[in-house]
């Protein structure tokens, strides 16, 4: 068809040196036809042509109906003007109809054209002119309306639909000719065996001509974020921590964190509990833990405390300074229940592996920095800014002798590596951090205090239990990884982050990320 339409286009140039109309010439030919023989023609520079985008006006099948037979009220009015004594209320949906007598007895009214008397219309008026036909015939006629309200006003009372229509004026070329010739794409055997080479045409190459796209894979803006926060930790000195592990116990989870078991976050509307199993078996050894006496989290040294640790003292020993209080600390002084401890949960914070991390430490203590970047499950409601799961980022710093101004110290330098160079500290508390501080950064965008994450210093009821030594202190910090990635891309809902909302255009076209380090 464009092969066919290209000797026409060229014909109708022939005839005129004036540009040339699309819409004039070829009406009925659909545009993307038009567009391939003109893009044919112009790639020989026989033709110039420009695109004209345009909207016009469309009536639906009940504004080709009031066009044809005249508006709803005016149908009312012609009926109630039959009516030589007036027309009764309750006749009228059998003369016009039920639609133009709902719709045609009000604007009729708001008109003047009819009254009403009692339970009878009368007409007001000798004539009408209706303005709704004369409309609708005009656009149907022209497919526009100079008075754009008029348009706007059809569109909410969905009478006129808006089409966006492209066509193209076109005029001669450098190489216009009145006959396309056709130009070779191949160099072939039998045209170098005949000679025909010599008098053919090839047609040149388009260096300018977009490949097509190839099929690929595309990192998830989360994964882009969660890598520049490991290249930070990384550079640190920070050892990533295993998380592969999204199902706990309550006692991983909760527990060994000194949370007590009437805690709020412990109930059904804060967590998820798994239904089979209920529970698991009480901490024992990993079945990789004989291997992690070699591994670079756990360097093991002459002399130090047998690896793996004792689980069945831990137990006790949690259990103790929740029920009775120990290690210098009076507890919460309830009934502990081990059941309650086994319970299995969809982890709710990877604090639970950093309380892992640390009890297998206590077998070789030592100066140790951990973080851990994965996800963790809260039975939350899903809005804009919340969803039942989402990445948490943790650290957590093992060391002698550490303070809170260490802990400030190093908040600092850490989200000032992130390019939050202006942030405040604000008391807060936490069953298993004391002192407990919220960290606040300072949004230049929106040009206000924003909170950015939570810090604090482990309590003695949850290391001493560990078998830590009384002077090593060990602090850490959390935040979410879905805020800054928000931020990052100009997301507002974050279910168009992650989960079944996700547009996989945005994942595929979303640009690198580098936080602004120093």
């Amino acid at each position: 068809m464009a092969s066919d339409l290209t000797s026409q286009v060229l014909a109708v140039l022939s005839r005129s040196d004036e540009p040339v109309f699309s819409a004039d010439v070829f009406p009925s030919i659909p545009s993307a036809t038009v567009k391939s023989a003109l893009d044919r023609l112009s790639s020989r520079e026989m033709v110039l042509y420009k695109v004209i985008d345009r909207e016009e006006a469309i009536l639906t099948a009940e504004a080709e109906g009031i066009s044809a037979n005249g508006s709803h009220e005016a149908k009312v009015f012609e009926a109630v003007r039959n009516s030589i004594e007036g027309l009764k209320i309750a006749d009228l949906p059998k003369i016009v109809g039920k639609e133009s007598a709902d719709v045609g007895r009000g604007k009729a009214f708001k008109a003047g054209w009819i009254k009403k008397d009692k339970d009878t219309l009368r007409v007001n008026t000798d004539s009408i002119i209706d303005t709704s036909q004369e409309q609708l015939r005009l656009i149907q006629q022209t497919r526009s309306h100079p008075d754009p309200k008029v348009i706007n006003d059809l569109r909410k009372r969905k009478l006129v639909t808006l089409q966006k229509v492209i066509s193209f004026e076109f005029t001669k070329g450098p190489k216009f000719a009145a006959e396309f010739v056709k130009e070779e794409t191949d160099l072939t055997a039998e045209m170098l065996a005949s000679g025909a080479w010599k008098n053919a045409k090839l047609k040149p190459y388009n260096f300018k001509a977009k490949g097509a796209l190839t099929s690929s894979g595309a990192l998830h803006p989360l994964n882009k974020v969660r890598h520049e926060f490991r290249q930070i930790f990384f550079e640190m000195g920070f050892e990533e921590m295993p998380t592969n592990r999204y199902v706990e116990t309550g006692f991983w989870n909760f527990d060994a964190l000194f949370v007590p078991q009437q805690h709020p976050a412990r109930d059904l509307q804060d967590t998820f509990y798994i239904s089979d199993p209920l529970t698991a078996d009480k901490p024992r050894s990993d079945p990789d833990d004989s291997q992690l006496s070699t591994n670079k989290l756990l360097s093991s040294k002459p002399n130090k405390r047998p690896y793996p640790p004792d689980y069945e003292q831990y137990w006790n020993s949690v259990r103790e300074v929740h029920e009775t209080g120990k290690f210098g600390s009076i507890g919460y002084r309830y009934p502990w229940n081990p059941d309650e401890s086994l319970r299995l949960v969809l982890r709710t914070h990877t604090t639970a592996i950093s309380t892992a991390m640390l009890h297998k430490l206590a077998a070789d203590p030592r100066p140790a920095r951990y973080f851990s970047i994965d996800r963790v499950f809260r039975n939350e409601s899903v809005d804009a800014t919340h969803l039942a799961e989402f990445h948490q980022v943790e650290g957590v710093i093992a060391d002698f002798g550490l303070a809170l101004g260490g802990l400030i110290g190093f908040m600092e330098v850490f989200f000032g590596k992130m390019g939050i160079h202006k942030i405040r500290f604000k008391p807060a508390y936490n069953p298993y951090t004391e002192p407990s501080m919220e960290i606040f950064g300072f949004h230049e965008g929106l040009n206000k205090w924003v909170e950015i994450g939570n810090s604090g210093m482990f309590r003695p009821e949850m290391l001493a239990p560990m078998g830590l030594p009384k002077d090593m202190r060990v602090f850490g910090w959390g935040l979410s990884l879905e805020r800054p990635t928000m931020i990052k891309y100009g997301v507002k809902n974050i279910r168009e982050l992650l989960g079944h909302k996700v547009d996989l255009n945005f994942i595929e076209s979303n640009p690198a990320v580098r936080l602004e380090k120093d």
